[in-house]
């Protein structure tokens, strides 16, 4: 007779700590920059115009308003006790989070609208960005949606779509965004608490808000 004990067999540490790499190097917070990386290596014709320093200066303020404050913002909440840890492990801790990225990525949009010197996929990518934060805020009060599943489905829409409105090769890219996203999503089942539903939804945001965007900045 096979028991409960001899089915349930732990995940190896090799893969565990595999899961948490791939967690903390693809955490949603990194993706915007990620993203623009991307698009400095595909697209640089679209970066004409203005001087090497000022495309890495560019990427700097992209990491520093769409990850640092992010970042900043949430150890501060740990800090000053509004959350227990900086993991944001339940809903109710997610919620100013929620809100303090909302505003940043808003305020990339906006000025991704106003540059006239740089990919049009940003406007489209940071509007999809701040729309699924905005649902995935009023979905998080029902279940706590997987945030990575969210961002890395997202920006592997993005890339697709830039194969699209681009004539560019994403033999390389696209492949490898598809491959990462499978292998984020299959270490959050591995190590984090969400269910495959929030999961599945996490992507379902990301996928849909990025073609929305798209659909209506193009």
């Amino acid at each position: 007779m096979v028991t409960n004990s001899t089915m349930e067999k732990p995940h190896p540490s090799i893969v565990k700590y595999i899961g948490h790499l791939l967690s903390y190097v693809f955490h949603p917070i990194f993706i915007p920059t990620y993203f623009f990386l991307y698009l400095m290596q595909v697209l640089p014709f679209e970066f004409v115009g203005i001087t090497e320093w000022q495309l890495k200066m560019r990427l700097f303020s992209v990491a520093w308003l769409t990850a640092f404050f992010p970042a900043f913002a949430v150890f501060l909440l740990w800090r000053l006790k509004f959350s227990d840890s900086i993991f944001l492990r339940t809903q109710k801790e997610r919620i100013i989070p929620y809100v303090i990225t909302m505003f940043f990525y808003w305020w990339m949009y906006y000025l991704s609208r106003n540059f006239t010197d740089q990919p049009i996929a940003l406007k489209f990518f940071y509007l999809g960005i701040f729309v699924a934060s905005a649902i995935g805020m009023t979905v998080n009060n029902f279940m706590k949606v997987s945030l990575h599943a969210m961002g890395i489905a997202g920006m592997t829409t993005a890339i697709a779509l830039v194969s699209i409105f681009y004539p560019v090769n994403n033999a390389l890219w696209l492949p490898l965004a598809i491959l990462i996203a499978a292998l984020v999503i299959s270490a959050r089942m591995v190590v984090s608490d969400h269910s495959n539903k929030e999961l599945v939804v996490g992507a379902a945001i990301g996928v849909g808000t990025q073609l929305a965007a798209y659909l209506w900045v193009i």
